[in-house]
């Protein structure tokens, strides 16, 4: 599970305009679709073609907890491109995107400062920028240890440097302990 990847995808899947299939019947006519084809959804969802066709023609109703949910990922992976893309977009161009973490964050300081690592409740706005950083990381397969530097990264100029106002010579932040974790386009 990627928290930070899962994160993203949930904020982008809040600007859907129109909810995604909820029964497992047109969730797989939907996936099949898709996928061009009864062959393709089964090797996607590792199950048999046969399966798959049950469920089209709805022979099948309630999938198993764990085919459940593959097909559900399958769905909204695919669900409205279009508004995911602009979605994106405009995250990256002009709206930005909102972080609403509890973790451990901070940088190496004199003990007893204000600054040293602890557990923060933080919801920062970040600029247009650090959401296309994210994004196009996101995009080229990163895994969860580099989205969370980029993090990291964001809310060091944003939140501990003030825009380059203080601590400018503040070369890392530390973003662990994460206990919650939220975007917001």
């Amino acid at each position: 599970m990627s928290l930070f990847g899962d994160g993203l995808d949930a904020a982008v899947q809040k600007a859907f305009t129109r909810p995604a299939p909820k029964s497992a019947g047109a969730q797989m006519r939907y996936l099949v679709k898709q996928l061009k084809g009864t062959r393709a959804v089964a090797q996607t969802l590792r199950i048999s073609q046969r399966t798959v066709e049950r469920y089209v023609k709805d022979q099948i109703r309630k999938p198993r907890p764990d085919l459940a949910a593959r097909m559900e990922r399958e769905v909204k992976k695919r669900w409205q491109p279009q508004i995911r893309a602009q979605a994106k977009a405009k995250a990256a161009t002009t709206g930005g995107i909102v972080i609403d973490t509890r973790a451990r964050l901070g940088y190496t300081a004199p003990i007893g400062s204000t600054d040293e690592s602890r557990i923060r409740h933080l919801t920062v706005a970040l600029p247009p920028q650090h959401a296309a950083r994210l994004f196009d990381a996101q995009q080229a397969g990163a895994g969860d240890q580099q989205l969370r530097q980029i993090a990291a990264d964001a809310l060091r100029e944003v939140y501990f440097q003030d825009g380059g106002r203080r601590a400018g010579n503040l070369d890392e932040v530390r973003f662990t302990d994460i206990e919650h974790l939220e975007f917001e386009l």
